[in-house]
């Protein structure tokens, strides 16, 4: 017999909001740590991305965190990306809802009118993006000093970042008697000072997803010079949308958002340099389906949870390994199957072969094959017109699928429109492209900039 979430000890008002959405059975990460976390202790949860970590620690502070008065807060979650802070706000504001509690949400971004006035009538849990609530601290508007049950969520992509000295700041104003819940992919180095600092003789629980929280997810590298890699994005969303795309820098997302769109596909691009309404807008357009594909950079890595991702493309190569399962984890979601396809130039080949052994993958590049993809939408012919100094135009031929939605007269114009300055674009890129571009190798992040709460580095 299965086990349910009110053997774990989740109270019974809770226990049926989960399964008025259909949540009966508790994932591994769920099972391993709930127990403990609802008696009172610090608990350390090793789990990958997408194992449901949130509601993990989401129901042990609706079951267990205080009403607060106005700017001192009860209940603290820190988390590197906006996204991410987003997302687990809609998480656990029903849970919070039926005890009478109440959520708020402080990212950089936005301007702060709207976050003092939310701080100023009360909230009783605070998800927070280091930044921004340090900048709310100074200003007077927020005090930790209240704040008894403490979540770092992400705790590798924190330090990943550089925010864990902002971090520390932040947790030696809560109490010393709260307890703190953390959880993260990777408990080695700065996570482990976290660790040893401010939990009081932590349960740490490790666990791989169980089969209901991770499908079958195949990983192909793929050859491909930098001028085939815009045509091969096209026709891998064209097949399998909705796709995740990633790419090293902002510029070079929002010109491949372009560039795909000159090819047919409906693309929108997300990274920190953007809006928190251009963001939001992005991904509503993707999780909706009005977009097939969602360029982004390594700062949205953890921050996009989308359960039908049918699959990610590596277009620039990841840092390392963890960006590489990061970036990854977008896919295979939910129990849904998934591919990831990295698209891997010549110079990038011996960087690629490495990676595949750090993580136990199947060595070798291969070349591109759509029917090693398995079912997918079948990819048609289209016409690009490459334009040539002059002006004057020589079409040719290259294959990239679109959906049915845009088969319509209007957007074959739109696509044809598009298509020379997409092919224009890539062929220039093709020239430059080594200028620039990341590798498979590690590098260390700058300091975040407060108020966007992202790194320095470009992302």
């Amino acid at each position: 017999m299965p086990i349910s979430f009110a053997d774990l000890g989740v109270p019974a008002d809770l226990s049926a909001v989960l399964s008025r959405r259909g949540i009966t059975e508790p994932f591994a990460i769920q099972s391993a740590t709930l127990p403990d976390a609802l008696a009172g202790r610090d608990v350390c949860g090793q789990a990958p991305t997408g194992s449901g970590k949130t509601l993990a620690f989401g129901l042990t502070i609706a079951a267990r965190v205080a009403a607060a008065k106005p700017r001192h807060p009860r209940g603290l979650v820190l988390v590197p990306t906006r996204e991410l802070a987003a997302q687990i706000e809609r998480e656990l504001a029903p849970l919070l809802q039926v005890r009478g509690r109440k959520t708020g949400c402080i990212y950089g971004g936005v301007g702060f009118d709207r976050q003092r006035r939310m701080l100023s009538r009360g909230v009783d849990v605070v998800v927070a993006c280091p930044g921004r609530l340090a900048d709310l601290i100074q200003q007077g508007d927020i005090s930790l000093d209240s704040v008894d049950i403490a979540v770092v969520d992400e705790a590798d992509r924190m330090a990943d970042m550089g925010f864990l000295p902002e971090v520390k700041r932040l947790l030696d104003q809560t109490s010393p008697e709260r307890q703190t819940l953390l959880f993260s992919a990777t408990l080695d180095g700065d996570v482990d000072v976290l660790v040893r600092r401010y939990q009081n003789a932590p349960i740490v629980h490790s666990v791989e997803p169980d089969d209901t929280s991770s499908g079958e997810v195949r990983h192909l590298f793929w050859r491909a010079e930098r001028s085939e890699r815009v045509r091969l994005t096209a026709e891998l969303v064209a097949s399998h949308s909705p796709t995740v795309v990633f790419c090293r820098t902002r510029r070079g997302a929002d010109r491949l958002a372009k560039q795909l769109e000159g090819a047919g596909i409906d693309a929108v691009a997300i990274h920190g340099s953007r809006s928190q309404s251009q963001r939001d807008r992005a991904l509503s357009q993707f999780a909706t389906g009005k977009a097939s594909a969602l360029v982004a950079t390594d700062v949205a890595a953890r921050g996009i949870h989308v359960d039908d991702v049918s699959c990610v493309v590596h277009f620039d190569p990841p840092a390392d390994s963890k960006d590489y399962v990061h970036r990854s984890g977008r896919t295979g979601r939910a129990g849904n199957p998934g591919t990831v396809v990295s698209l891997v130039a010549g110079e990038d080949a011996r960087a690629a072969r490495m990676l595949q052994k750090s993580l136990g993958l199947p060595d070798g590049l291969r070349d591109p094959d759509l029917t090693a993809m398995g079912e997918g939408r079948p990819a048609r012919l289209v016409e690009v017109r490459k334009v040539t100094r002059g002006g004057s135009t020589t079409p040719r031929q290259v294959t990239a699928g679109t959906a049915a939605a845009n088969t319509t007269p209007q957007n074959r114009d739109k696509r044809n429109r598009g298509a020379a300055r997409a092919a224009g674009t890539a062929s220039g890129n093709a020239r430059n492209g080594r200028r620039g571009q990341g590798q498979f190798r590690a590098g260390k992040g700058g300091q975040p900039t407060r108020r966007s709460d992202r790194p320095a580095r470009s992302a």
